[in-house]
């Protein structure tokens, strides 16, 4: 009975909170690194360069990606998914077990001083949350196509969570000190006592130590890493898996039986066959008083399982949705969208908001990470199922990031940065992009995922590409270029 009470619209909602749970490993410590920031660059040598630091280390890391998808790429019959996310879960839980005793560690390096405890431990952390990108997906594809929802949603709550805590830690809160002093100026021998006015920030001490933020990141990887040995070897959660990988074997041995014998018009044009072997559809049997074709191709129909894996819920004649001109389409605006949401947009949100007064700064900051799970909640009832839908929803999410780009190049005087109305269009305007930016990730990875898990490997692959590309452009737009000019804190 409690089995039942669990079951809603074909979901259970158990296995649903421990994907959900299993996905927030994803990226949770390295997010956690970057809201503490405020706090951690008043204690370290290279002060707010440090972000410039780690995100070159970021970079670095996406070696580890990139070599596990050629691996995967060369030996496609190797299962190394669950050892690798093993690995991945652990090296991140034991990194942030290592960062409350060593984050403030430095070194002399090249002449300099330097954080050589953060640094070196955000490293191994960048190492396994990049790699993260292309190990689970490809493992979700394992579970009926709802949960992949459910993936995005901790991959988002990924990003939510660690901004939360630090807000109840006050990180970052500060207010602005006004000071006058007093020179004196000597023109045409008259010699005038002028008073200066000046106003800087000053941080306010935190509610808990940064001790105690890592002891939590620490935390809750454990429970990723529960919820993923329950998903794995937990026969309840079992029960919602379905064999991707045999389907497509058996799709393909399908596909070899039926070209003698079927004929279909084009690749949305599907052929059903029922329990009682009619068919239903617009596919179209050119031989239908062919018995033995026929009778050879239901065998193979009917090892594929239910429909549940399939793009219409039903059993198709065809193995894929996508031909190959779509799919590479989607495979590149994939890239576009986490260039946007992962690389550039995040490097410049302080130059965006900050000319808006700090206020703006962090409702900007925390809307757009509640954004990102509303997102994933909106894809339950409501995806982009086709290709033509996505380009739509991509256009509007770049006219979104375009603004914001522009905001970001105007700093520190923005348009209507003196006005409340400029606040609340730029907040508005950084809610909207990342929440329509990631309806349409969520929207192409369930897409992929009726392809097959190569496919959702592939969309992994690309998401790093991406969010590198975005990362890199805007590291240099930044530090080597000086686009951006960062506004004061205290306007």
């Amino acid at each position: 009975m409690s089995q039942d009470l669990l079951q809603i619209g074909g979901t259970n909602l158990l296995v649903f909170l421990l994907v959900v749970l299993f996905a927030i490993s994803s990226w949770i410590d390295i997010n956690g690194l970057w809201v503490e920031l405020p706090i951690m660059v008043q204690q370290l040598p290279e002060g707010w360069h440090l972000p410039s630091y780690m995100t070159v280390i970021i970079q670095v890391a996406n070696i580890a990606p990139l070599a596990y998808t050629v691996t995967r790429t060369v030996c496609p019959d190797r299962q190394v998914e669950l050892p690798v996310i093993y690995i991945i879960i652990v090296t991140g839980a034991a990194a942030c077990l290592l960062l409350p005793f060593f984050w403030d560690a430095t070194a002399q390096v090249a002449g300099e001083q330097h954080s050589v405890g953060l640094l070196s431990l955000q490293f191994f952390l960048a190492l396994v949350d990049c790699t993260s990108s292309v190990a689970y997906l490809p493992f979700m594809g394992s579970f009926k196509p709802q949960y992949l929802t459910a993936f995005y949603i901790g991959e988002g709550l990924s990003g939510l969570l660690p901004s939360m805590v630090s807000l109840a830690q006050g990180a970052g809160n500060l207010y602005c000190y006004n000071h006058t002093s007093y020179s004196n100026i000597t023109i045409d021998g008259y010699t005038t006592v002028v008073p200066i006015f000046t106003s800087y920030p000053v941080y306010e001490t935190p509610r808990f130590s940064i001790k105690i933020f890592f002891f939590f990141l620490f935390v809750m990887l454990v429970l990723s890493c529960i919820a993923f040995t329950l998903l794995n070897f937990w026969g309840y959660a079992a029960k919602e898996k379905v064999e991707l990988d045999a389907a497509d074997d058996k799709s393909e041995h399908m596909s070899h039986l039926s070209s003698a014998s079927i004929h279909v018009s084009s690749s949305y044009e599907l052929g059903v066959y029922t329990n009682d072997a009619s068919l239903i559809g617009a596919g179209t049997i050119e031989r239908q008083e062919d018995a033995d074709a026929r009778n050879q191709l239901l065998p193979a129909l009917n090892l594929i399982g239910n429909g549940e894996d399939e793009c219409t819920d039903v059993i198709v004649v065809q193995s894929k949705c996508l031909n190959k001109k779509e799919y590479l389409i989607l495979l590149v605006l994939t890239a576009w969208a986490n260039a946007l949401t992962n690389g550039i947009l995040p490097s410049i949100q302080s130059y965006s908001c900050l000319p808006y007064g700090i206020q703006a700064f962090h409702l900007a900051v925390t809307l757009a990470s509640i954004a990102n799970p509303a997102a994933c909640f909106l894809a339950l009832c409501l995806q982009a199922r086709t290709l033509c839908a996505v380009m739509i929803l991509t256009v509007l999410g770049s006219f979104f990031s375009a603004y914001i780009i522009f905001t970001a190049v105007s700093s520190p005087i923005p348009p209507l940065s003196t006005h409340t109305l400029g606040s609340v269009i730029v907040i508005a305007v950084w809610v909207l992009a990342m929440f329509v930016l990631t309806h349409i990730k969520v929207s192409m990875a369930a897409m992929f995922r009726l392809e097959g898990k190569k496919a959702l490997l592939w969309c992994g692959a690309v998401t790093q590409v991406g969010s590198l590309t975005g990362a890199l452009i805007s590291f240099f737009l930044i530090n080597f270029f000086q686009v951006f000019k960062q506004a004061s804190l205290c306007n």
